[in-house]
C-alpha cells in the first residue's frame, strides 16, 4: 500500500514540475548579454541597377568588371539597413523587377550574385533612365500600401547613354524618394568589355566587344549624366571605387529627416528552451504509459463480410 502511495506521489510531483517548467518556458527567461544597436525598420529600399554591356567594362579595381563593385555595394548597403525591405530593379533595353520588396536579404544576395549583363547580340542601345516608369510604379505602390515607410532609391550604373537620343527625365513626385544615392562605376579612361553570349561557361574566355572599326570598344563613365540623374531623384551622387567603404556614402545618402536609430537594445541569452526540454523529458513517462495502455486494449471483433451475410452463409 505504501509503495502505491509513493508511486502516486511521485507521479503528481512529476506533473507539478512539468506544469512549472511549461509556465517558466512561456515566461521566456534570459540572461543579460550587453547591448546591441536597434535594427532599422520600416524602410523600403529600391536598388536600380544598370545591366547593359558597359557594366562589365574592366576598370573596377585591378581590371575587374564594374558589376563586381555593384554586387559588393548592394550587399554592403543591405547589411547597413537591417530589417528594411529591399527590391531589385534592373534595366538595359527594358526595365524589369527582378525581386519585389522583401526582408529576405539572402534572396537579395542570391539575385545579386547571378546578375549578368544583357546578351551582347540583343543590345540595341539603351537609356540610363530606362527604369523610370517601372521605378515610379513601384514607388507609388509602396507609398499606397505603406505610406508611413520612407522609400530609399540606390541607382547603380556608369551613365553611358547609347540609345542615340537624350535620356528622358525621372519625373517623380518629390515625396516618393526620401533618400538614397546614385552610385557611379568606371573611369574616364575607359576599359574593354567582354561579350556576353548568354552561356555562363563562355563568359570568362569570350571575345571583347568590337567597335565599328574592328578595334576593342571602350566604355567610359559619364559622371555629368549620373549627376543629372541624382538631381532628378533628389539624392547625392557618389563615385565608387574598389575598396571604398560604404559607411561615408551611407551617411551622405540619408537626409536629415531620415536618421538611423542610434538606440541600443539589451542583448539576451534565451533560457526558455532549457525549461521546454525539461518539460518534454518529464512528459515522456506519461506518454509512454498512454501508448502502452493503448496497445493493451482488446481489439474489436472484425465485422462479418457483408456479402456473406447477404447470402445467408454461416460466419465463423
Amino acid at each position: 500500500m505504501s509503495r502505491i502511495l509513493l508511486t502516486g506521489n511521485r507521479s503528481w510531483l512529476r506533473r507539478g514540475l512539468l506544469a512549472a517548467f511549461l509556465v517558466a518556458a512561456l515566461c521566456r527567461p534570459a540572461l543579460p548579454g550587453g547591448t546591441s544597436q536597434a535594427a532599422t525598420t520600416d524602410l523600403n529600399v529600391f536598388f536600380v541597377v544598370d545591366t547593359t554591356t558597359s557594366m562589365v567594362a574592366e576598370d573596377y579595381g585591378t581590371s575587374a568588371p564594374r558589376m563586381d563593385g555593384v554586387r559588393q555595394d548592394i550587399v554592403a548597403i543591405a547589411k547597413e539597413l537591417p530589417g528594411a525591405r529591399f527590391s531589385l530593379i534592373t534595366f538595359d533595353t527594358k526595365a524589369f523587377v527582378r525581386m519585389p520588396l522583401t526582408t529576405d536579404t539572402l534572396a537579395l544576395q542570391t539575385m545579386v550574385t547571378v546578375l549578368e549583363p544583357q546578351v551582347t547580340a540583343f543590345a540595341k542601345g539603351s537609356s540610363i533612365t530606362a527604369a523610370r516608369q517601372v521605378l515610379s510604379e513601384r514607388l507609388d505602390a509602396a507609398r499606397e500600401s505603406h505610406p508611413e515607410r520612407p522609400r530609399l532609391v540606390y541607382y547603380l550604373g556608369d551613365g553611358e547613354q547609347t540609345s542615340g537620343k537624350e535620356p528622358e527625365r525621372f519625373n517623380l513626385d518629390g515625396s516618393l524618394v526620401a533618400g538614397g544615392a546614385v552610385l557611379g562605376y568606371g573611369t574616364a579612361a575607359g576599359a574593354r568589355m567582354k561579350e556576353n553570349s548568354g552561356n555562363p561557361g563562355e563568359a570568362a574566355d569570350g571575345p571583347y566587344v568590337r567597335d565599328g572599326a574592328g578595334a576593342d570598344a571602350l566604355s567610359r563613365i559619364d559622371e555629368p549624366r549620373l549627376q543629372a540623374v541624382a538631381g532628378q531623384l533628389g539624392v547625392p551622387y557618389v563615385h565608387r571605387q574598389a575598396g571604398d567603404p560604404v559607411g561615408p556614402m551611407m551617411q551622405e545618402a540619408r537626409p536629415g529627416t531620415l536618421e538611423r536609430s542610434g538606440d541600443s537594445v539589451e542583448s539576451r541569452t534565451e533560457l526558455y528552451w532549457l525549461f521546454a526540454a525539461g518539460a518534454f523529458a518529464l512528459a515522456l513517462p506519461d506518454a509512454a504509459m498512454i501508448i502502452r495502455r493503448y496497445r493493451e486494449l482488446p481489439r474489436a471483433a472484425s465485422p462479418a463480410p457483408a456479402k456473406a451475410v447477404e447470402r445467408g452463409e454461416r460466419v465463423p
